[in-house]
């Protein structure tokens, strides 16, 4: 069996942070990494290593909105083969003099309230535009099809969690009309009666939207991937669209188990990319413990009693991307000696 984890932040992004790595008992990580050969990569977001993992070429941006909305339970018709572009709620706040994003990982929204402000959006925008129409197929994850509106350039919405926006705005051609769309749904949106019940109830405010991901769908795919397992929208979409397996992100490794040995497995890790990006490093900690016991630790037993033929690591960071190729042969290899996660961070 072969089996690939894909882990964004396994590794603490901030380096200045010393201690963060105290005092962690990372027997089964820290052996697996050390056993293994390392190549270094480019950084790449989490959705731009998915998408050139399963064959989809960037196009003005990479095209999440087109392959998540299958997923999302829309199939692209006739009709609406246009550009799509994912406009998802988000909550913006300021700190230092910084105006920081927010996404959902942070806030709750139920159905009704991605409707009633999808609603309230769609009503402003169809007098003075009404190729805008918001799309809310998940309440965290919403879409708007472009037929003649030129679209913008993004950055993903990954890239700026937890970031200052200004900087980061939609980019290119048409970026002066999508900073516009930008403002005035920021002020559409703090008008709403629902954003004064949150404010009443203490939960975030969800005050704007950010356009990203947007594209074409793309005419294939490519993977060499039998099952894909976890709990990324990205992830289950391009499972669906190249006709592999995906299965929820299972509660440890041992599940596994029962698969077929010439399967191909590709697992979704990214319990620690929240914690990391909001700076949460107690969060981070102990997230990283829960994958040592329930990850870690089986799949180094399987190495090792040569149950599992292959295991990469694809470590995902702000630094910088590292694979790590660990074969039960590697386990034999006693002058590869354990170093502590903090060396192979740097």
């Amino acid at each position: 069996m072969h089996l690939h984890l894909l882990i964004p932040s396994l590794f603490w992004p901030d380096s200045s942070l010393t201690g963060i790595y105290q005092d962690l008992s990372l027997p089964a990580l820290e052996g697996l990494l050390s056993k293994g050969a390392v190549e270094e990569g480019r950084i790449r977001e989490v959705e731009a290593w998915l998408c050139d993992t399963f064959g989809i070429a960037k196009q003005q941006d990479w095209p999440v909105a087109p392959i998540t909305l299958k997923a999302d339970g829309r199939e692209i018709g006739k009709t609406d083969h246009g550009y799509w572009l994912r406009a998802d709620p988000v909550h913006l706040h300021i700190e230092r003099d910084q105006l920081l994003l927010a996404d959902s990982r942070v806030f709750r929204i139920t159905p009704a309230e991605a409707e009633e402000l999808t609603t309230a959006l769609n009503r402003h925008f169809a007098e003075s535009c009404p190729e805008i129409a918001f799309l809310p197929l998940h309440p965290a994850r919403w879409y708007i099809c472009l037929q003649d509106i030129p679209p913008p350039q993004t950055h993903l919405l990954s890239e700026v969690v937890n970031k200052g926006v200004r900087e980061l705005l939609p980019y290119g051609e048409s970026s002066g009309t999508w900073r516009k769309l930008f403002n005035e749904t920021q002020m559409l949106l703090h008008e709403q009666p629902l954003n004064r019940v949150r404010e009443a109830n203490g939960a975030p405010l969800i005050n704007s939207i950010w356009f990203w991901g947007g594209g074409i769908m793309p005419v294939s795919f490519q993977s060499d991937y039998t099952h894909v397992w976890g709990n990324h929208i990205l992830a289950q979409a391009l499972a669906l669209s190249c006709g592999a397996r995906y299965s929820a992100l299972p509660l440890e490794a041992t599940v596994l188990h029962g698969t077929s040995p010439s399967d191909k497995h590709l697992v979704v890790l990214d319990s620690l990319e929240g914690k990391a990006s909001y700076s949460d490093a107690y969060g981070w900690r102990e997230s990283l413990k829960e994958l040592e016991k329930h990850w870690f630790q089986p799949l180094f037993a399987m190495v090792k009693q040569g149950k599992l033929h292959q295991l990469k690591l694809s470590v995902l960071g702000k630094k910088g991307n590292k694979d790590f190729t660990i074969r039960s042969g590697d386990m034999k290899k006693f002058w590869r000696t354990t170093k502590p996660i903090s060396v192979h961070a740097d």
